[in-house]
């Protein structure tokens, strides 16, 4: 199809008039988009088959991989560059008066993921299919992701994400494999045979749909699959009742990414989607299982299931539930099958995180599924006993159903094979606090798995310039085995080399500055630090910290005259969760200094603050290739890994950062004198928070920065009412800094300054940019996945 530039032409221009019967020269770029983004469809779905056949013919090991989210960003490009036909399919495009650049930015980002949990998703799901492994993935349709975000007035306004309303072209529906999917009723025991049996009756069923995407290896003819699963009205509803008030609620299960949990309604549908998620998912891979395999008993020897965080932890009773009361095993057996099938990976040491259901909303929602959970737990429970008789304190704080509540977090321990953290400070901190008493029991269960980033998005797509040098310096190899960056250590001190990644730099600021210019009619100055902190709004994330330092800058440049700093541009871009209220105020916070600074003459060739509305992955791609400053500062101890930090490292930005999540194992790699950190330790963090001793006050009261920046959130300095910044102001002095951010304010000046001396040394600047660009393979998502095929999962290609 793609042979040649004309064939595609062809093929192109006949597509087109099938499609809408219509001459091309009345096509709109919508149309042009669709039309391409069928044909590439079509394309692969040769060796989607052919990759299918072959798993099933050699029955191979499958992984299927269980999230909530999978943020993919748009695919075209992706694909193209996957599939190596970018550059033919450019050049027949432009024959034909288009631009294929264009036609890129006719996708819409898929709303179907928030942050780093959504994006690593992805990632993984882009390393499966490059390193030929069997893996696929199992998720949600939403109808609407988590929102559009719209900056008005400074404040957060939050408008529906409707990124289905022209379709998708990269999904297959397929309603015959489709599965019911119960909820509600209750579970009527009987005897047969002298066996306990349980029915699940008067239940509500929702229909799962499910719509398969092609995920494209590259280069190697593999495509995975990403099934998603839609909720639609079931035709075998035994109750015909309100019929409206049901299709309604049944499609509400797909309708929106995390919907508002604040309220009871909210709470019941989030685990609606749970459970609607893992039983879709479960009864299609065991349903296609059973077509080609007659012992379940070896289910585990060619199926793993993998849970991404603890949302699709419903996966352990839930095949749990089909093992016994469907295909009639007993329950050693089912809970040995199930154990070794299933693994989990935890992605947070927030305790508020660690995910709980009230027993009110659970049982009644899912009451066979309940039960289960019911006797996993007494039979655990039983084992603790053996184990530590008599510490009733152990077995309570361990149970997976207490205080009227279950433990997801421990129903993922008790009921998979592995569990895993995602960067090694991150998976210490589980064994030696959050799952201490989990690890001294099942120590041969816990292990790390440092997370990664596809490289083939985040450098060969998101930067070709960069990628074009980097070949030019090293050969291509690099792409299909990333480590082999670290070539690039033998360029560090070429001048010549350090101008072309300097002038690719630039290049790429150049570009994100016309882009800022058209989203805020803001003009920024493109030889000044590009200094960027973009991922979601949390206050352990510290965009705050970030704020009063600006603050501090402001103050200096308007108070001494002889105080300069390097030109320096602050870029924000952050989603605050909708009923977060003290994050929605920080980005009121970031707008309203942003206003202040960029309009005054005195201060704003020296100083801009520029918040990016509705973050997402595309506008991440432009954003990222011309950061020369990586902001990496939560709390240590807090940011589980962090996957911005690698990818920003990729295309040749230092991170400035606490030692925290991967930053560590970012500093391992580059050394101390190519990464500016700063702040606590994550022992210290500890320390503080089970010891005391830390006074925010006293903070206040002894740093003349800290005290004027502070008491500017509240006097007047903003031209906002007094109340407006309180809640920020109270977090920080009445409540006591959770966060550190006034412990931490010393130190991070004091590495700003270091940047900005650093910064005036282009050579040395330089340096230190190829270095992170070399040292950043270890971070490809390729590692990762390998690591996860051989520890955990056992596939092989």
């Amino acid at each position: 199809m793609f042979s040649s530039k004309e064939a595609f032409k062809k093929r192109f221009l006949d597509k087109f008039e099938r499609m809408y019967g219509k001459s091309f020269d009345e096509s709109t770029l919508q149309e042009q988009y669709n039309t391409l983004g069928q044909m590439i469809r079509e394309y692969v779905s040769k060796d989607w088959i052919e990759t299918n056949e072959r798993y099933r013919s050699n029955k191979q090991k499958q992984v299927y991989y269980f999230s909530i989210e999978f943020l993919l960003g748009r695919l075209l490009g992706s694909n193209l560059l996957n599939l190596g036909i970018r550059d033919c399919i450019d050049q027949g495009l432009k024959e034909l008066g288009v631009s294929l650049n264009e036609l890129e930015e006719q996708e819409v980002d898929a709303g179907l993921g928030n942050g780093g949990l959504g994006r690593l998703a992805a990632c993984f799901l882009d390393s499966l299919a490059s390193l030929n492994l069997p893996g696929h993935g199992v998720g949600i349709r939403y109808k609407h992701g988590l929102f559009d975000q719209k900056i008005v007035d400074g404040y957060q306004v939050e408008l529906p994400e409707q990124w289905l309303r022209n379709g998708n072209v990269w999904e297959i529906r397929k309603a015959g494999q489709a599965i019911e999917v119960k909820f509600g009723g209750e579970v009527k025991v009987s005897y047969a045979n002298g066996e306990l049996m349980f029915h699940h009756v008067n239940a509500e069923t929702v229909t799962a749909v499910p719509y398969d995407m092609p995920i494209i290896g590259y280069e190697n003819k593999v495509v995975n699959t990403l099934r998603l699963w839609s909720a639609e009205p079931s035709q075998f509803r035994p109750d015909k009742g309100d019929v409206m008030k049901y299709k309604r609620e049944t499609e509400a299960i797909s309708e929106f990414l995390y919907p508002d949990d604040t309220h009871i309604e909210g709470k019941i549908l989030r685990l609606k989607q749970q459970y609607f998620l893992v039983s879709a998912g479960l009864n299609s891979i065991i349903r296609s299982y059973l077509k080609n395999n007659n012992d379940l008993c070896k289910i585990h020897e060619k199926i793993a299931i993998h849970v991404n965080d603890t949302h699709p932890v419903l996966a352990i009773p839930e095949m749990m539930r089909i093992l016994l009361d469907e295909q009639g095993l007993g329950w050693d057996e089912a809970w040995d099958i199930t154990t070794n099938t299933i693994s989990y990976t935890n992605h947070t040491t927030l305790s508020e995180a660690l995910e709980t259901w009230p027993i009110s909303i659970f049982k009644p929602l899912l009451p066979r599924i309940y039960m289960i959970v019911e006797e996993i737990n007494e039979r655990f429970c039983a084992d603790l006993w053996k184990k530590y008789p008599g510490d009733w304190q152990r077995i309570e704080s361990m149970a997976i159903i207490a205080h009227d509540m279950v433990k997801m977090a421990h129903l993922a321990i008790a009921g998979s094979h592995s569990v895993n953290g995602v960067a090694q400070i991150h998976t210490n901190i589980l064994k030696t606090r959050e799952m201490k008493l989990f690890y001294e029991f099942y120590p041969h269960k816990f292990n790390n798995k440092t997370n990664g980033i596809t490289h083939r998005r985040w450098l060969l797509k998101a930067n070709p310039e960069l990628t074009n040098v980097i070949t030019e310096a090293i050969g291509g190899a690099w792409a299909a085995e990333p480590v082999k960056l670290t070539e690039l250590n033998s360029f560090v001190h070429d001048t010549g080399f350090q101008d072309e990644i300097y002038n690719v730099k630039q290049f790429n600021k150049q570009k994100l500055a016309k882009r800022i210019q058209n989203l805020t009619g803001i003009v920024v100055d493109e030889e000044s630090i590009f200094d960027v902190q973009v991922k979601r709004l949390h206050a352990y994330k510290r965009q705050l910290l970030n704020i009063l330092h600006i603050m501090y800058v402001y103050n200096r440049l308007k108070e001494e005259s002889n105080y300069t700093i390097t030109p320096r541009t602050f870029i924000f871009g952050a989603k605050a969760s909708p009923g977060y209220y003290y994050a929605k105020k920080i980005i009121k916070l970031i707008n309203t200094l942003a206003d202040k600074v960029n309009s005054d003459p005195n201060t704003r060739d020296m100083l801009k603050v520029i918040f990016l509305e509705n973050y997402r992955v595309s506008l991440a791609e432009e954003i990222i290739p011309a950061a020369n400053i990586s902001e990496q500062i939560s709390t240590a101890s807090k940011e589980a890994s962090g996957t911005g930090n690698m990818k920003f490292m990729m295309n040749g930005a230092l991170t400035l950062g606490t030692l925290d999540g991967a930053n560590i194992e970012i500093l391992e790699e580059v050394g101390q004198d190519n990464i500016y950190t700063f702040g606590l330790t994550a022992d210290q963090v500890l320390f503080y928070q089970r010891n005391g001793g830390y006074r925010a006050f006293e903070y206040y009261h002894h740093d003349k920065r800290l005290h004027q920046v502070i008491n500017q959130l509240v006097n007047g300095f903003f031209p906002v009412t007094g109340q407006e910044f309180e809640t920020i102001y109270d977090s920080l002095l009445v409540q006591n800094d959770e966060y550190f951010v006034l412990k931490d304010f010393d130190s991070y000046v004091a590495a700003h300054e270091k940047v900005d001396l650093a910064y005036k040394d282009r050579q040395g600047w330089m340096e230190k940019s190829i270095i992170n660009i070399a040292q950043s393979g270890r971070f490809s998502s390729d590692r990762t996945i390998q690591e996860y095929a051989d520890d955990i999962w056992t596939i092989h290609s």
